[in-house]
């Protein structure tokens, strides 16, 4: 709103946004917590409810407040904010709960995306839903269906894993859990560790398993870069990428089981050269076998039975 009381509009606590230089004004929200979904990089991809919705709430809450106005700015919106974010203390989620309890519409955004979608608001939520507030989820663009969309691998079933542990070896049991699930798996990670999450995925999940970095969607740079998970580890593996990243792996293929006595031989031939690890990782991703037991296997090779 302007300093003389006036929206956009001319109109004396009018609420509105610009679109393509129109002024539009946005209608009058009923109270309750609005779940905006906002752009994952092209500020285009913002839908006009959502835009109603930002303009006409009484309050933003959002991860960094730096980030929203220049969303807000970018449509003229005057709009009050206040910081909900992971680290936020209990006084943030009462302050947005206090204003809940006035009869005001609150609206919810995360820096990018779906809120909720890997992104704090979960115990908002739960608390809102607790306290008889109404939830509305305002769809639109989010970075999990764009890669699965754009990755050309199956989508009738997925599973949406999101950051995977930082630490190689939980990250390694993490993988093995989600190894057998028929499903494509849709993984997030940051530039710098996405070599590492790539080289543990063609060990465990196996290196034949098609897969698909999908970096800086909707941003001038955007790139699916498409291959096996042994193929795109390699790419990776010199060092961190750019840009923010969504990992699609494709579900566990029906790849002819490796015979016992071959199987065997390829992993007295990894010893010769590696650690009962590294024979595993090396043998798993050559064969698409489960690393596991080529692991368990490995152990009773070298213990000699």
């Amino acid at each position: 709103m302007d300093e003389d009381g006036e929206g956009a509009a001319g109109l004396p606590g009018a609420k509105s946004y610009v679109v393509r230089g129109q002024i539009v004004r946005a209608p009058t929200l009923a109270p309750g917590l609005y779940l905006v979904a906002t752009p994952i990089g092209h500020l285009d991809d913002i839908t006009l409810r959502a835009l109603d919705t930002l303009a006409a709430a009484g309050l933003i809450a959002c991860e960094d407040t730096r980030v929203t106005r220049k969303l807000l700015t970018r449509y003229g919106i005057s709009a009050a904010v206040t910081a909900y974010h992971e680290h936020s203390g209990p006084e943030a989620a009462r302050r947005i709960l206090a204003a809940l309890e006035r009869g005001e519409a609150v609206a919810l955004v995360s820096d990018a995306g779906t809120p909720l979608v890997s992104d704090p608001g979960f115990r908002l939520v739960r608390d809102a839903v607790e306290r008889g507030h109404s939830v509305v989820p305002v769809p639109g663009a989010s970075s999990v269906l764009a890669a699965l969309a754009g990755a050309g691998l199956p989508t009738d079933t997925f599973l949406f894993a999101g950051f995977l542990p930082n630490k190689a070896g939980q990250r390694r049991s993490r993988l093995e859990a989600l190894a057998g699930i028929p499903a494509t798996l849709v993984l997030l990670e940051s530039p710098n560790r996405i070599g590492a999450l790539l080289a543990d995925a063609a060990a465990v999940l196996g290196g034949a398993r098609e897969a698909a970095v999908c970096r800086e969607m909707t941003k001038l740079h955007e790139t699916f870069d498409r291959g096996t998970l042994a193929a795109l580890a390699e790419r990776y593996g010199d060092g961190p990428a750019r840009g923010e990243i969504v990992l699609v792996v494709a579900p566990p293929g029906e790849a002819e089981p490796v015979a016992a006595e071959d199987l065997d031989e390829r992993i007295r031939a990894a010893l010769t050269r590696l650690g009962v690890r590294d024979a595993a990782d090396a043998v798993a991703a050559e064969t698409g076998a489960k690393r596991r037991d080529v692991y368990q296997r490995a152990l009773a090779l070298k213990a000699g039975r």
